[in-house]
């Protein structure tokens, strides 16, 4: 029995399921408004392609961060609402929110700084 080496990170993985390119801004749509049609969660999320939404959905529906409901209507209809499991990453999302609103500003002063200094000469870093 061969023993899987330990991560660096353990939270790795999460990082990789929850904050991979488009996932957050689905994922806290569909918190924020419930449950939703393709057209509206592409119109509230604004710049992603419809190819690249049902991509992203696909894998949030197979992670289990996702539900969709197929209603067979003439036309036929689906939603998409956020999981139980979804909704667990709330706090999370809070957490980030709230860290955001504080040090957002801290993160661009800090850019423009450093930015500032790569055109002075100085010594080596």
């Amino acid at each position: 029995m061969s023993k899987e080496p330990e991560q660096a990170c353990p939270i790795a993985p999460v990082v990789d399921i929850v904050f991979s390119r488009w996932t957050t801004p689905i994922l806290w749509t569909l918190h924020e408004h419930g449950r939703q049609r393709f057209v509206e969660l592409q119109r509230r999320i604004g710049t992603i392609t419809p190819k690249v939404l049902t991509q992203r959905l696909r894998q949030l529906e197979r992670d289990g961060l996702v539900l969709r409901t197929y209603h067979p209507e003439v036309p036929p209809r689906v939603e998409y609402e956020i999981s139980g499991l979804g909704r667990s990453l709330a706090p999370l999302f809070a957490s980030l929110a709230s860290w955001s609103a504080e040090n957002l500003a801290k993160v661009e002063r800090a850019r423009l700084d450093y930015d500032g200094e790569e055109t002075a000469p100085t010594a080596p870093r």
